[in-house]
């Protein structure tokens, strides 16, 4: 499934690239790197980059890198959201790319070694795996200045999860194996690009 998944990211990239000789007659902004503000509120570094398809399509992938294991001295796991995430989207854009209204499809793929987040139902245990999934999101595009715009997106699709659990007591006990189908949010952002 994993290799199937990179194939389908690989095939939307390529798909983006051939569509860059159809912007010749377009005016305004062909690229945009950003990256999502509340995002780094849970310690990730994360960045984006979207480029112009057509006039009403665009290509964005984002990638979000939590290093922090919470890893303890003795062995054992504090909390931890410890993750890599990749988010392609392909989006359509009511007005023209880059602004105003826009709709996506988003298949999102991790992988992530979390601990004792409540939230997450992890409670006194840690996951170690990966997921991958498919959503929609619906968002908006503020120009603020000539190369700067603000972004908010909010989706919601299904992830599927495997993971193997262990206590966070000790972290070489393997208790089981976990096989989760998720139907939810799968993305907020509220996003600072710069714009070429």
């Amino acid at each position: 499934m994993q290799k199937n998944f990179l194939l389908l990211i690989f095939s939307l990239l390529a798909f983006g690239l051939s569509a860059q000789d159809s912007l010749s007659e377009n005016k305004g902004s062909l690229a945009g790197i950003k990256t999502n503000i509340p995002y780094w509120g849970t310690a990730t570094f994360n960045m984006g980059a979207e480029v112009r398809l057509a006039r009403h399509w665009s290509l964005e992938a984002e990638v979000g890198l939590n290093p922090f294991d919470g890893k303890e001295n003795d062995g054992s796991y504090g909390k931890s959201l410890k993750h890599l995430r990749v988010h392609p989207e392909l989006r359509y854009w009511f007005c023209e790319t880059f602004y105003k209204h826009f709709i996506g499809l988003h298949v999102p793929y991790l992988l992530y070694n979390v601990s004792d987040i409540k939230l997450l139902g992890t409670e006194n245990e840690r996951h170690q795996g990966w997921g991958a999934g498919v959503g929609i999101s619906y968002g908006y595009s503020w120009i603020l200045s000539k190369h700067w715009n603000m972004e908010a997106t909010v989706g919601v699709g299904y992830l599927y999860l495997e993971s193997d659990k262990y206590p966070c007591t000790n972290c070489g006990s393997k208790i089981e194996t976990v096989k989760k189908h998720y139907f939810g949010p799968t993305q907020a952002a509220v996003s600072l690009i710069y714009q070429f």
